[in-house]
């Protein structure tokens, strides 16, 4: 089963300014809102021996035609500009986030020849159906939850593929085709989370860094000389369909598994500075609405290892490259968020935890926890559930797992692991018949994103619910757990059967749905119920009763 949305607005996405030069087109640029307009300027010549991301800077001002708001995009090196590296092709990619004249009122560099280059730039911003960037909504149920810049709340169920831009594996080639496997992603979830580098399965020549003599290297030690025929023709693809097909492209910078990958942060060939790669991630990737960021992968397991003093300091300076409101945090070791992570003004906006769970109970006390010790922001479970004989995970297992961390109050992510370290969530090449919970996740995503009101919902237990850990119910079992949005709205979740369930209905009449994840079937028991309403819950894993004030 796959979700085929269309969306108008995916056929107008990148439109580029080819004249560069002091000055600007005579003729403005239609760009739809939320789309990307890249703009190209002619910089130095530079090669494979050069270091532009950290020898060049070039930034862009921008000023709506009101007077506001005013955005500062920085600019990269992109080669020739189709994927080689040498050139003098650089490049500013700008989202237009409100309706009318835009002006490119400032360009400033280093370099004399980018300096004031195309200044009095316009576009107009057109209206389109784009949802926009992903914010967190602070107005509803303490900050659980993501809304989008239109206003709407899409749920968010996950998958990995660390090392898919490689499209390679243990044997070599895949065969695999980053563009559809992003595509195929599209059908199941709203976020896939990879590596930009190839990591361990890298490629046998091209290379996402280029050393001091100019040769492709996997070493992120170099990571301030980076290859833009690696990022051009890989990354750039795997953004952009991402973004045609509005799935959340989650770009790990860092790890997760080698040395060589994991030094990304360190930067050992740069005296220890990561910025020129977090300015060049926020100047080529920051504009797009579909990007988030995750520094690094398990920060503080493998080597390199990064202090959690480094990662504040590495956040705080990324955040302040990224021109827009993009999702980043942290993955740590498979324990609660670090408290010492959080910083004033805070670098993340959603809590990343690490822990392989098969029961809903777990699942969700792990997520709700977690939300108050990240700061009430989000909360996701990045590994939450590997399907497969790797972690010995069955189908059920992961939709049980992920059904618990929609009930703890946020967010759960999947992959496939037939063996340690192989198969979908390293390699990719996404196949829904091996990765067999993905069509149950498609089928939860769709019936939360159609008939719950989530985002207004926390676990009935959070101390700033006028509530319990039941909430309206009775003769529940311990390991079921409830959602609750206090005389609107309730959701019980179910792992196993139990019979002459109660829920004392406050005032009004009730609508009272069964969904049931494992079979993927859907029930309505009753369109008009109120008082004290009784039902048995059936024997499966993964069950939703959902209950909804009929006039709210």
């Amino acid at each position: 089963m796959t979700l085929d949305v269309p969306r108008p607005w995916a056929a107008v996405v990148l439109i580029a300014s080819l004249l560069a030069g002091v000055g600007c087109l005579a003729t403005e640029h239609q760009v739809p809102r939320y789309g990307i307009h890249e703009v190209v300027f002619e910089g130095p010549a530079c090669g494979p021996t050069d270091a532009p991301a950290r020898d060049i800077e070039l930034v862009t001002r921008w000023r709506h035609e009101d007077g506001g708001p005013k955005l500062t995009v920085h600019g990269f090196w992109d080669g020739d500009g189709r994927g080689g590296a040498a050139g003098s092709v650089f490049k500013v990619r700008f989202c237009p986030i409100k309706e009318g004249v835009w002006t490119l009122v400032e360009t400033t560099s280093n370099t004399p020849k980018l300096a004031k280059q195309r200044q009095g730039c316009r576009i107009e911003c057109i209206a389109s159906s784009h949802p926009g960037f992903w914010i967190v909504d602070t107005g509803n149920a303490g900050g659980r939850w993501y809304r989008r810049s239109d206003g709407s709340h899409p749920y968010i169920y996950g998958n990995t593929m660390y090392s898919f831009l490689s499209e390679t594996d243990n044997r070599g080639p895949t065969g695999g085709n980053v563009a559809d496997d992003i595509r195929a992603n599209a059908g199941y979830f709203k976020k896939v989370r990879f590596s930009i580098t190839g990591d361990r399965y890298p490629h046998p020549q091209v290379k996402p860094f280029l050393d001091d003599s100019g040769r492709p290297t996997d070493d992120g030690d170099f990571s301030h000389r980076p290859n833009p025929t690696w990022f051009h023709n890989r990354l750039d693809t795997a953004v952009q369909t991402a973004y045609e097909n509005d799935l959340i492209a989650d770009l790990i910078l860092c790890g997760p598994d080698t040395k060589d990958s994991r030094s990304v942060l360190r930067a050992g060939k740069n005296d220890g500075d990561p910025t020129p790669i977090l300015r060049y991630i926020a100047a080529r990737y920051g504009s797009y609405s579909n990007v988030w960021v995750c520094l690094c992968n398990e920060f503080d397991i493998k080597q390199p290892k990064y202090s959690t003093e480094q990662i504040a300091r590495f956040g705080q300076i990324m955040r302040q490259l990224l021109p827009y409101p993009t999702p980043m945090s942290i993955h740590t070791r498979p324990r609660d968020w670090y408290a010492e992570l959080n910083t004033s003004p805070p670098w993340h906006d959603h809590v990343i935890i690490q822990r392989k769970i098969k029961k809903l109970p777990e699942a969700a006390d792990w997520v709700s926890r977690n939300h108050a010790i990240g700061g009430h922001v989000p909360v996701i479970d990045d590994e939450l559930a590997y399907e497969g004989a790797g972690d010995g995970w069955t189908e059920p297992d992961v939709i049980e797992a992920h059904v618990g961390a929609f009930l703890g109050g946020g967010y759960g992510t999947t992959g496939h692991k037939p063996a340690s370290k192989q198969g979908h969530y390293f390699w990719g090449r996404f196949r829904d018949s091996e990765h067999k919970a993905a069509d149950n996740l498609a089928w939860l995503r769709r019936i939360i994103d159609e008939n719950v009101t989530f985002w207004r919902m926390a676990p009935a237990d959070d101390p700033d619910i006028d509530d319990n850990r039941v909430g309206i119910f009775s003769n529940v079992h311990r390991d079921f757990r409830v959602m609750v949005w206090p005389g609107h709205e309730y959701v019980l979740g179910t792992n196993r059967a139990r019979s002459q369930i109660q829920a004392d209905l406050p005032a009004g009449t009730w609508r009272v749905t069964r969904y049931d994840a494992i079979d993927m079937r859907r029930e309505v028991l009753s369109a008009g119920a109120s008082g004290r309403f009784t039902f048995d819950a059936p024997d499966s894993r993964a069950v939703l009763f959902h209950f909804r004030e009929v006039n709210q």
